[in-house]
């Protein structure tokens, strides 16, 4: 094998980034949609004009989604004849990175959705404090993706 030449398994690795950038961000924001869900299900019961101001929790989750599909894309336009061990590698590193904060960042926007909804209508003036939280929340997937895109910058692909 020659000096210039990559091994025929550095594409795994990229593979693998991509991977993990989806299917953990994915796996995230199902959990926050679900479990905000069934808090949205369970308040709507009693006080069914709040469902539409209840839906935030929703659609942050389905955000961090949005943050693995994108590093996803840009590390699969990344593949081509010659990939690297190098690349690979860094695109193992930026999947994980968004993925796993991903995934953290749905569950706690879960489990403060699910809490905050419910308290919600229970008291309105928690709504303000809720969204804080979950904006806290949110910002956790978002250090995730800062931290996938610079971490793809530094491929030489």
């Amino acid at each position: 094998m020659a000096d210039t030449e990559e091994p025929i398994y550095a594409p795994f690795f990229g593979v693998m980034g991509a991977a993990s950038a989806i299917i953990f961000s994915a796996l995230g924001a199902a959990y926050g949609t679900a479990k905000s869900g069934t808090g949205i299900a369970a308040m709507s019961v009693m006080r069914p004009e709040l469902i539409m101001k209840s839906i935030i929790p929703v659609v942050m989750a389905g955000i961090v989604a949005i943050y693995g599909l994108v590093i996803a894309v840009l590390i699969a336009g990344k593949f081509k004849a010659g990939y690297s061990l190098f690349s690979g590698f860094i695109h193992l590193g930026c999947g994980l990175a968004v993925g796993f904060s991903g995934l953290a960042a749905g569950f706690a926007i879960g489990i403060v959705g699910d809490a905050g909804v419910r308290g919600t209508a229970q008291q309105p003036r928690l709504f303000v404090g809720m969204i804080l939280i979950l904006i806290f929340a949110e910002v956790l997937g978002l250090y995730g993706l800062i931290v996938a895109i610079f971490l793809f910058t530094k491929t030489t692909d």
